[in-house]
């Protein structure tokens, strides 16, 4: 019998992956004017091509779902154009990268925006919001009319042309975190009556729309999800999760996904039934994101053992550009700076540099 680990290749819908290390989509703030990607993008994300696969920060699909200022778009051609360069540099250096399409529903504010934000239900997100001018209470959104919904699930299609326009490998569908379709998915964000609401069947089928949209869009084999089962940002509370939960991989199942991307956000028995549920390619994200722990080998090979494809990393790819060579060689993982995570610029961004071994 051969155990799987993290070096083995793997393949990926139409890619081969060289490893199994998975770089997972983290907000950098980074983006210029008008939600364009810029240079340093290009070199950040190219000097961490050594991934099997690169998951980008959240991209908004459309003005209405951008989330925090600073944050790049896929719904213009000039954002287009911008991100060309960045999935470029990344495939000259052996990468494959997938745009994560995050529309932050509830979770932003007109000050970004210039619009009232919209969700399910007129239920406020618990917390602040970034706002160009700092931290704000999250506002009401207003709720969508069920003639609008179908436009938000087709906005992530959209984006996703867009996205292998700009020369992307695929996209991830932002289904976690308390973002719109996590929203959807609520039972205390979600109040609806309609069709979108009340009843499993009813609070998966935001989801279940998006992702079918953007498979028709740009094919299962280009298209995966990122989930957080019973996870509670931004105040989202869901009822039923593994009845939820089940319900919707049955469903991202028939449309034959390249993957689903499941965050640890509920008890290791409750992730692992959900395995069972899925019968396809599983991308395991091993502790809770922005938690007291980071992933490394340990928790890697752990959920390898328990039936993972792939394993996500977040924090450890910040200050770790060749994380797959020291994850290899059993090198040291150099902590990041938080300080510098959402402060712009190129420090704590481009400044971290491979192991460099002494004499």
């Amino acid at each position: 019998m051969t155990t799987t680990t993290l070096f083995d290749s793997y393949r990926l819908g139409d890619l081969t992956l060289p490893n199994r290390v998975v770089m997972a989509p983290m907000s950098r703030i980074r983006a210029a004017d008008g939600g364009l990607a810029t240079p340093s993008m290009a070199t950040y994300y190219a000097q961490r091509a050594t991934a099997g696969l690169i998951v980008s920060e959240g991209v908004q699909p459309s003005l209405i779902g951008q989330s925090n200022p600073g944050t790049p778009g896929l719904h213009a051609d000039d954002q287009v154009a911008a991100w060309r360069p960045v999935t470029a540099a990344v495939h000259s250096n052996g990468g494959r990268i997938f745009a994560q399409l995050m529309h932050g529903g509830r979770v932003s504010h007109p000050d970004t925006t210039g619009m009232r934000p919209v969700g399910p239900s007129a239920v406020a997100a618990i917390g602040e919001v970034f706002t160009p001018t700092g931290p704000q209470p999250a506002p009401t959104p207003r709720a969508l009319e069920a003639a609008e919904v179908p436009e938000h699930a087709r906005s992530y299609a959209q984006a996703a042309r867009r996205a292998i326009d700009a020369g992307f490998d695929g996209v991830e569908l932002h289904g976690a975190n308390g973002y719109l379709i996590s929203q959807f998915l609520s039972s205390n964000a979600n109040l609806r009556t309609d069709r979108y609401g009340g009843s499993v069947a009813g609070r998966i089928r935001f989801a279940v729309e998006a992702v079918s949209a953007t498979v028709e869009a740009v094919g299962g084999a280009r298209t995966g999800i990122r989930l957080s089962p019973g996870g509670t940002f931004w105040g989202v509370a869901e009822a039923d999760v593994p009845e939820l939960y089940t319900a919707l991989l049955t469903e991202l199942a028939r449309l034959e996904v390249a993957y689903v991307h499941l965050e640890a956000t509920i008890e290791e028995e409750v992730l692992i039934s959900l395995r069972r549920a899925w019968p396809g390619t599983l991308i395991m994200n091993p502790v809770l994101p922005m938690g007291p722990k980071q992933t490394g080998r340990t928790e890697a090979d752990h959920w390898l053992g328990l039936g993972a494809d792939l394993i996500s990393f977040g924090r450890a790819f910040i200050a770790n550009p060749d994380l797959v060579e020291r994850l290899r060689t059993g090198l040291p993982i150099a902590p990041a700076d938080e300080a510098t995570y959402y402060q712009g610029g190129d420090a704590g961004y481009l400044t971290y540099s491979a192991y460099q071994h002494t004499a």
